[in-house]
Protein backbone atom coordinates (compact mmCIF):
# COMPACT_ATOMS: atom_id res chain seq x y z
CA UNK A 1 0.00 0.00 0.00
CA UNK A 2 2.64 2.30 0.89
CA UNK A 3 4.72 2.15 -2.66
CA UNK A 4 1.30 2.69 -4.04
CA UNK A 5 0.37 5.40 -2.41
CA UNK A 6 4.12 6.94 -2.45
CA UNK A 7 4.11 6.53 -6.50
CA UNK A 8 0.78 7.77 -7.10
CA UNK A 9 -0.57 10.91 -4.58
CA UNK A 10 3.24 11.62 -2.71
CA UNK A 11 1.11 14.28 -0.97
CA UNK A 12 -1.05 12.86 0.79
CA UNK A 13 1.64 9.66 1.36
CA UNK A 14 4.15 12.42 3.01
CA UNK A 15 0.95 13.73 5.43
CA UNK A 16 0.63 9.71 6.46
CA UNK A 17 3.58 9.20 7.04
CA UNK A 18 3.73 12.33 9.29
CA UNK A 19 0.95 10.90 10.88
CA UNK A 20 2.47 7.48 11.53
CA UNK A 21 5.45 9.33 12.88
CA UNK A 22 3.55 11.40 15.16
CA UNK A 23 1.86 8.30 16.62
CA UNK A 24 5.02 6.54 16.87
CA UNK A 25 3.63 3.20 14.70
CA UNK A 26 7.07 3.11 13.75
CA UNK A 27 6.73 -0.81 12.21
CA UNK A 28 4.36 1.07 10.40
CA UNK A 29 6.55 3.73 8.32
CA UNK A 30 7.53 3.16 4.55
CA UNK A 31 11.36 3.44 5.55
CA UNK A 32 12.68 3.18 2.21
CA UNK A 33 11.13 5.88 0.71
CA UNK A 34 11.13 7.76 3.46
CA UNK A 35 15.23 7.46 3.69
CA UNK A 36 15.30 8.46 0.02
CA UNK A 37 12.98 11.38 0.57
CA UNK A 38 15.59 12.57 3.77
CA UNK A 39 18.49 12.09 1.40
CA UNK A 40 16.89 14.14 -1.31
CA UNK A 41 15.91 16.68 0.92
CA UNK A 42 19.77 17.48 2.21
CA UNK A 43 20.78 17.64 -1.41
CA UNK A 44 18.62 20.40 -2.27
CA UNK A 45 20.46 22.50 0.01
CA UNK A 46 23.75 21.33 -1.87
CA UNK A 47 21.93 21.83 -5.10
CA UNK A 48 20.64 25.31 -3.58
CA UNK A 49 24.30 25.96 -3.10
CA UNK A 50 25.61 25.25 -6.41
CA UNK A 51 22.74 27.25 -8.27
CA UNK A 52 24.07 30.51 -6.09
CA UNK A 53 27.63 29.80 -6.96
CA UNK A 54 26.52 29.36 -10.85
CA UNK A 55 24.85 32.77 -10.49
CA UNK A 56 27.81 34.03 -8.79
CA UNK A 57 30.44 33.47 -11.01
CA UNK A 58 28.53 33.88 -13.73
CA UNK A 59 28.27 37.69 -13.24
CA UNK A 60 31.75 38.06 -11.44
CA UNK A 61 33.11 36.88 -14.82
CA UNK A 62 30.94 39.26 -16.83
CA UNK A 63 32.06 42.05 -14.73
CA UNK A 64 35.75 41.19 -14.84
CA UNK A 65 35.52 40.55 -18.84
CA UNK A 66 32.91 42.64 -20.24
CA UNK A 67 33.89 45.93 -17.94
CA UNK A 68 32.17 48.51 -20.31
CA UNK A 69 28.68 46.83 -19.62
CA UNK A 70 28.77 46.89 -15.66
CA UNK A 71 25.81 47.95 -14.39
CA UNK A 72 24.03 48.27 -11.36
CA UNK A 73 21.90 45.02 -12.02
CA UNK A 74 25.22 43.05 -12.27
CA UNK A 75 26.35 44.48 -8.67
CA UNK A 76 23.00 43.48 -6.90
CA UNK A 77 22.88 40.33 -8.20
CA UNK A 78 26.59 39.55 -6.79
CA UNK A 79 25.66 41.20 -3.41
CA UNK A 80 22.23 39.27 -2.95
CA UNK A 81 23.88 35.72 -4.32
CA UNK A 82 26.67 36.34 -1.61
CA UNK A 83 24.14 37.30 1.12
CA UNK A 84 21.84 34.08 -0.01
CA UNK A 85 24.92 31.81 0.22
CA UNK A 86 25.73 33.15 3.85
CA UNK A 87 22.54 32.64 5.07
CA UNK A 88 22.14 29.47 3.22
CA UNK A 89 25.54 28.63 5.29
CA UNK A 90 24.39 30.04 8.55
CA UNK A 91 20.98 28.01 8.24
CA UNK A 92 22.62 24.58 7.03
CA UNK A 93 26.63 24.78 8.35
CA UNK A 94 27.06 21.24 7.12
CA UNK A 95 27.58 22.62 3.98
CA UNK A 96 30.60 24.55 4.81
CA UNK A 97 32.41 21.36 4.58
CA UNK A 98 31.62 21.00 1.02
CA UNK A 99 32.35 24.90 -0.50
CA UNK A 100 35.26 24.22 -2.34
CA UNK A 101 33.45 21.21 -3.98
CA UNK A 102 30.35 23.13 -4.70
CA UNK A 103 32.86 25.84 -6.35
CA UNK A 104 34.46 23.03 -8.85
CA UNK A 105 31.08 21.66 -9.53
CA UNK A 106 29.41 24.60 -10.28
CA UNK A 107 32.37 26.48 -12.51
CA UNK A 108 31.91 24.83 -16.06
CA UNK A 109 28.31 26.00 -15.83
CA UNK A 110 28.64 29.52 -14.65
CA UNK A 111 31.30 29.92 -17.49
CA UNK A 112 28.80 28.65 -19.62
CA UNK A 113 26.44 31.30 -18.59
CA UNK A 114 28.55 34.34 -18.53
CA UNK A 115 29.29 33.22 -21.92
CA UNK A 116 25.84 32.84 -23.20
CA UNK A 117 24.76 35.89 -21.60
CA UNK A 118 27.73 38.38 -23.50
CA UNK A 119 27.86 37.10 -26.60
CA UNK A 120 31.86 36.72 -26.74
CA UNK A 121 33.62 34.59 -27.58
CA UNK A 122 34.87 31.55 -25.20
CA UNK A 123 38.87 31.90 -25.49
CA UNK A 124 37.49 35.31 -23.67
CA UNK A 125 36.82 33.48 -20.79
CA UNK A 126 39.59 31.72 -18.25
CA UNK A 127 39.37 28.03 -18.91
CA UNK A 128 39.58 27.83 -14.67
CA UNK A 129 38.60 29.60 -11.95
CA UNK A 130 40.14 32.72 -11.66
CA UNK A 131 38.93 33.35 -7.97
CA UNK A 132 39.23 32.08 -4.76
CA UNK A 133 36.64 30.83 -2.74
CA UNK A 134 37.90 34.09 -0.30
CA UNK A 135 37.26 35.95 -3.27
CA UNK A 136 34.00 34.69 -4.19
CA UNK A 137 32.72 34.91 -0.84
CA UNK A 138 34.41 38.34 -0.02
CA UNK A 139 31.09 41.22 -0.09
CA UNK A 140 33.77 43.72 -1.04
CA UNK A 141 35.41 41.89 -3.65
CA UNK A 142 34.44 42.70 -7.13
CA UNK A 143 37.31 41.71 -10.03
CA UNK A 144 39.64 44.04 -11.80
CA UNK A 145 39.70 44.28 -15.79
Amino acid sequence: MNNMLYEEDFYTWTHQQSEILRQRQFDQLDLSHLIEEITDLGNRHYDQLESRFIQLIAHLLKWQVQHWRRSNSWRATIRVQRTSIDKLLRRNPGLKSRLEEALTESWTEARDLAIAETDLPDDNFPEICPFSLEEIMNHDFFPAI
